[in-house]
């Protein structure tokens, strides 16, 4: 299904949801009977969408669409949200906002960008997709980290909410969001005026989807649930020279050869155990033929961590290894490494605030079943939803939906095999149960914090 088809056929499914809705007494009608109704049209826009995915900051189609569907369900949309660091970026954020009387403003966020991987799932909508990124190249994209199912638990949510007008109160802002894979969708959004041109929620939602735990179910956890992430990058500086003579050089590869293997002392023997910290070179850089000793290397970091105070100790150690290891080469002091801690791709740890996940809680249980609702580890993984929260000035909870075939999923725990998860090019959420139970929880969650 094309855009134009998708469109036309999930703004025809609002208003008949809307249409039924006001047909019958709106006390009965709930986040389940509404969501079956909209269902078939939901996976439908989110095949569609997993087929036609978009970059970081290039999330045009996306967003559009997004706006539409909000429009359609009855919020006041703007779009074209969000101001980044490079000079002439757009940005392509979505707000959508119902007002419903007095009483609290609750936001839900939904990522909608895609991953530069190549598709091998062998799916019928799959995505052949390819594209230039925001700084030039060619690359296959995927929506292999369930955005998809984001965005379309976002619009499954939005007409829920708005045929249950009834049932709650208070104001109501859905945020569609770009450049999560890149952290720094959430701090655009800021920047762009998210919270002086709307108002200040008094909580945030979000889902994420995962394939750890099977579909129908969703994963809680109450307090850290994300690490903080920090990019960093490593310049090492040497003298080049040829192959053959390496006494009139100062070799740059042998020189971050060893700080590599010396900055996983940081963690192992500077960090409290009991402190969760990971420090990743994910990427070496130098050189252009074997017998040429290049002038420099580069290392891409990234650090993660819980807590501030560590972040800044790794951050002061990766600099002072890295310029111990140069002088210890004997490099001159105007070729010692440069290291620069990229501030604009950064995510603060994300807290889940104990006492609204208390209140989320109890609902989720009650709706879905306590079986349905699974205490979740915190992981090292990292996210910016957390800097909607304001340094803690808005309570946040992100929860976990799981996308994985129930069937699949008792076989990966019977042979420990796990299931493909987030990133894979094999990353398959089951739409159908993904959809419905993220369209419920989420709109369940809602209605704890806006029901009447």
């Amino acid at each position: 299904m094309n855009r134009p088809q998708r469109l036309c056929a999930t703004v025809l499914l609002a208003s008949l949801i809307a249409t039924n809705a006001g047909a019958v007494d709106p006390w009965e009608a709930t986040p389940s009977t509404l969501t079956e109704r909209q269902l078939p049209s939901l996976v439908q826009y989110y095949e569609a969408l997993h087929a036609d995915p978009e970059l970081s900051r290039l999330e045009a189609h996306t967003a559009a669409d997004l706006a539409r569907e909000l429009r359609a369900a009855g919020f006041d949309v703007t779009e074209h949200l969000g101001q980044y660091t490079v000079p002439g970026q757009q940005g392509y954020g979505v707000v959508g906002i119902l007002h419903n009387g007095r009483g609290p403003t609750v936001l839900i966020r939904a990522d909608m960008d895609a991953l530069p991987v190549e598709e091998q799932t062998g799916l019928s909508y799959a995505s052949h997709k390819h594209m230039a990124g925001s700084t030039g190249g060619d690359f296959p994209v995927m929506h292999a980290c369930g955005h998809d199912v984001h965005v379309t638990s976002m619009v499954g949510v939005a007409r829920v909410l708005a045929a249950l007008r009834d049932q709650w109160h208070g104001t109501l802002m859905l945020v569609g969001q770009p450049a999560e894979e890149t952290i720094d969708g959430a701090s655009a959004l800021i920047r762009g005026g998210l919270y002086d041109r709307f108002p200040t929620p008094d909580y945030a939602l979000a889902l994420h989807s995962t394939s750890t735990i099977p579909a129908g179910t969703v994963g809680v956890v109450s307090g850290y649930a994300l690490a903080t992430s920090t990019s960093v990058d490593v310049t090492v500086r040497g003298v080049g020279g040829h192959g053959s003579r390496p006494e009139d050089a100062r070799d740059p590869v042998v020189l971050a050869a060893g700080i590599v293997m010396q900055l996983q002392t940081i963690v192992s023997r500077e960090i409290s155990p009991f402190d969760p910290s990971v420090l990743t070179v994910g990427s070496i850089h130098g050189g252009t033929k074997r017998n040429i000793i290049p002038d420099e290397v580069k290392l891409e970091l990234t650090l993660r961590t819980y807590t501030e105070s560590t972040r800044a100790h790794m951050i002061q150690a990766v600099a002072r290894i890295a310029r111990a290891a140069a002088l210890g080469a004997d490099m001159p002091e105007d070729r010692l490494p440069i290291v620069h801690v990229i501030e604009t791709e950064q995510a603060p740890a994300l807290f889940n605030d104990p006492k609204l996940v208390a209140r989320i809680r109890p609902a989720l249980e009650a709706t879905l079943g306590t079986a349905q609702v699974r205490d979740y580890p915190r992981i090292m993984g990292s996210e910016d939803f957390g800097n909607l929260g304001l340094n803690g000035k808005v309570p946040v909870t992100l929860f976990w939906l799981g996308v994985s075939d129930p069937a699949k999923a008792v076989e990966a725990e019977r042979t420990h095999e796990p299931l493909p998860n987030i990133h894979s090019s094999h990353y398959a959420p089951a739409a159908t149960a993904t959809l419905r139970t993220g369209v419920i929880a989420m709109s369940t969650a809602a209605l704890a914090l806006l029901g009447r």
